[in-house]
């Protein structure tokens, strides 16, 4: 039996295969709202077999957006609006996930296509106000934030609570703090851009207050059959900046509050970073948490091929597989990693006279 093809369960949820699919940045919505791109976009990986399919970084706020298409979670109207998105990804027999998040400094970009080279948006061409855990900018183009004070923190606490009551009405089964990146909550993570000296900077502790406030938010508000995940950098790539270690407490403290996997990533937060890309290359730091703090982790990072896949779960390094960029260029890796591992894959019925997997079941 091919483990990436093996039933997980977390809490109530029962994930079809461990072959899930990352959250993607589309860039392609209107204050916030989910469109028809989204439902072909995330409905085709449904329809291609993932366990688990992603919504992308969904701003909690309209100032935590990334850039002006980003999705959004703010009201009943953005919840309403991805309803179809989540029903039909359920009757294709994959689960619905969304992935909340802020992106603080780095917040108030123009879209990649229409960057040319710009950082960030002025408020005359559409941006806002930034807001971070210090008065440090991302790189020399971006906005300067502002320093969040209590009231900034409050807020963003309640607005993180709201978007995880208003995801459970939308239908999706599971609910994924964006804490990685170099956005909001990563940054108050890193010592490299929180050089705050309150509560809520300085020590480890400190520095993880308020990410942990957030994720013990989330976790309150959503029903206790459904799973919570956290997406972390696991390291800054850079000296002196968060690591490996420290990311192995924090998932730790994370376990304790109720949180069951972490989505291992790395890198975002400095423009700097002398990153080592290779197959597989974070593979290590959710291996290294997943043994140190005991907690069901998700391996992401140029993971391509399917026999990949599978050695990275057979020797338990990871739960669960997240692909991103090859399912963009791929939508039914799924159908190909079944025929090369023997797994059993749900196959749509419209598409089963072109399909032809030996275990192949129809969805």
């Amino acid at each position: 039996m091919s483990k990436l093809f093996e039933k997980l369960k977390l809490r109530g949820v029962e994930f079809r295969n461990r072959l899930w699919i990352s959250p993607m940045c589309q860039y392609s919505s209107e204050n916030g709202m989910p469109n028809d791109w989204h439902l072909v976009h995330l409905g085709s990986r449904a329809a291609g077999g993932a366990g688990l399919v992603m919504v992308e970084a969904t701003a909690v706020s309209p100032e935590g957006r990334i850039s002006p298409a980003d999705t959004g979670l703010w009201s009943d109207e953005h919840a309403q609006a991805f309803k179809r998105i989540t029903k039909f990804i359920k009757e294709q027999g994959s689960t619905a996930g969304i992935q909340l998040a802020h992106a603080g400094r780095k917040a108030s970009t123009p879209t990649p296509w229409a960057a040319d080279g710009k950082g960030h948006l002025t408020q005359e061409e559409g941006g806002w106000e930034v807001v971070a855990p210090s008065a440090v900018r991302f790189a020399d183009d971006y906005a300067e934030p502002r320093e969040m004070g209590e009231a900034d923190i409050e807020k963003a606490i309640n607005d993180f609570t709201a978007a995880a009551e208003w995801a459970v009405e939308a239908g999706f089964e599971v609910i994924e703090v964006h804490a990685a990146h170099g956005y909001l909550l990563h940054e108050f993570l890193s010592p490299l851009s929180n050089h705050r000296t309150d509560e809520y900077g300085g020590s480890l502790e400190n520095r993880m207050h308020f990410p942990l406030e957030i994720a013990k938010a989330v976790r309150k508000a959503v029903p206790e059959d459904l799973p919570v995940f956290v997406r972390i950098s696991a390291t800054d790539w850079t000296e002196n900046g968060w690591d490996i270690a420290q990311s192995i407490e924090f998932a730790k403290e994370l376990k304790d509050i109720g949180i069951d996997l972490i989505d291992v990533s790395s890198g975002g937060n400095v423009p700097y970073a002398k990153i080592e890309v290779g197959p597989g290359y974070q593979v290590p730091f959710a291996e290294a948490i997943k043994k140190e703090a005991e907690i069901a982790v998700a391996a992401v990072g140029l993971i391509t091929e399917p026999v990949q896949a599978e050695e990275i779960l057979k020797s338990g390094k990871a739960d669960a597989i997240l692909i991103a960029r090859e399912s963009l260029r791929d939508p039914y890796f799924a159908f190909r990693a079944a025929g090369e591992l023997g797994g059993s894959v749900d196959v749509p019925v419209q598409y089963m006279r072109a399909i032809n997997i030996k275990q192949a079941k129809t969805a």
